[in-house]
């Protein structure tokens, strides 16, 4: 089983960039397909990005499509999410996800194991 961990959130403002991070104990990531999800205030959790295991295919939802990229470095056990010109409808609560799918796809039920996720608050 895998634990995900996830540093402390933050604060952005517009127009600004925030990098996520999702690092892994009790088994390596390179087992497993990632995700990373968000939910807003009132809202159901959505999709954010996903990679494979190998970090050779990405899908990112079309609502950051252009500005957040997914990826992963295996030989150190981390994922990370790049946000780009942020937005305020980018602010929420924002969690990592493994799956044992080598190519996961964009359904939260497909992911066994979530981080504890951290919020990410951008402010106009």
């Amino acid at each position: 089983q895998v634990q995900l961990v996830e540093p402390g959130g933050g604060l952005a403002h517009a127009g600004g960039s925030r990098r996520r991070s999702c690092s892994a104990s009790g088994r390596t990531l390179s087992t497993y397909g990632m995700g990373w999800f968000r939910q807003a205030p009132g809202k159901e959790r959505e999709f954010v990005a996903i990679i494979s295991r190998s970090g050779g295919n990405t899908y990112t939802a079309d609502s950051v499509k252009g500005r957040f990229t997914i990826s992963r470095d295996n030989a150190m056990n981390v994922v990370y999410l790049q946000m780009n010109s942020l937005k305020p409808e980018d602010t929420a609560v924002y969690y990592c996800a493994a799956t044992e799918f080598g190519v996961p796809g964009p359904s939260p039920q497909e992911y066994a194991y979530w981080g504890q996720g951290t919020q990410v608050t951008v402010s106009s």
